[in-house]
């Protein structure tokens, strides 16, 4: 990426809300783009929004995206990289209903951005943010045209009967996997690929041999806890969203590697 680039990114802090809760996202746009631009929103580890992640949405700004990095968890609540975050994911994944709000809270925080065009809106997640990637893609909201879990936790959501059926998932859907992932297993793999069927998703997947949890990121080796960076999968993974985004964004633009974030020496829950 050229100097120039980088020197008209613009990046900001930006609160909104979920109820009475103050998130703060991290939104990044190139300046020398007037016209309103796709948005890739980034939905966090269990680790929560950081700096790797506002990296990440500066690189999609370098692109020609609008980054939009989300905020789960609350305005100052962080965990730590290398840390036992569960106390701060596990309230989300017992409560689906809670965490569909707070991810339709950021969709539509990112689209009252004056750069983002409404209708191109596209959910990249790692980990934890994979399943709140797929809960936002369950929710079938207006403008998000792709949703992408990289090594995701795929649990299935457990919803109060006031939710209703699923509605049919407008979203196309990309699944990033490792097959040797211990938290996603081969049956749960097969479970949302019926759900994603059932639901008239238009879905792929790309499973990865010898690939375990969290392997686009180069800090995570832990082999024993089957997590452990891969780096043909991370090339590979990178290329195949790359290719996703420019599709349902209908964008030429190429976007971030996946790479970056491991560059910064960061491990993955």
């Amino acid at each position: 990426m050229s100097s120039s680039s980088s020197s008209r990114i613009h990046a900001e802090p930006l609160d909104y809300f979920d109820g009475e809760t103050i998130c703060q996202g991290y939104a990044a746009h190139d300046t020398g783009h007037e016209d309103r631009r796709p948005c890739v929103l980034i939905a966090h580890a269990w680790d929560g929004q950081n700096a790797i992640m506002r990296s990440m949405a500066e690189g999609y700004a370098e692109q020609g995206y609008v980054g939009f990095a989300l905020d789960v968890y609350g305005k100052g609540v962080r965990g730590e990289v290398t840390g036992d975050n569960s106390h701060l994911m596990g309230p989300f994944i017992e409560d689906r209903a809670l965490l569909r709000r707070r991810m339709l809270a950021g969709l539509e925080a990112a689209k009252r951005h004056p750069r983002v065009d409404p209708t191109r809106i596209a959910v990249v997640g790692y980990c934890f943010g994979g399943l709140c990637a797929l809960d936002l893609a369950r929710s079938a909201p207006e403008g998000l045209t792709g949703a992408v879990s990289i090594h995701g936790v795929l649990h299935p959501p457990s919803l109060p009967p006031s939710f209703g059926a699923q509605p049919p998932i407008t979203a196309s859907v990309l699944l990033l996997h490792g097959w040797e992932d211990p938290t996603a297993r081969p049956d749960a793999v097969l479970a949302i690929a019926r759900e994603l069927t059932d639901a008239g998703a238009d879905w792929q997947l790309q499973a990865y041999g010898h690939a375990m949890h969290a392997f686009t990121f180069e800090g995570a080796n832990d082999p024993q806890a089957g997590i452990l960076f891969n780096a043909l999968a991370a090339r590979r993974a990178a290329a195949a969203l790359r290719t996703f985004l420019a599709q349902v964004l209908g964008a030429g633009a190429e976007v971030a590697d996946l790479g970056q974030a491991g560059r910064e020496g960061r491990t993955a829950g």
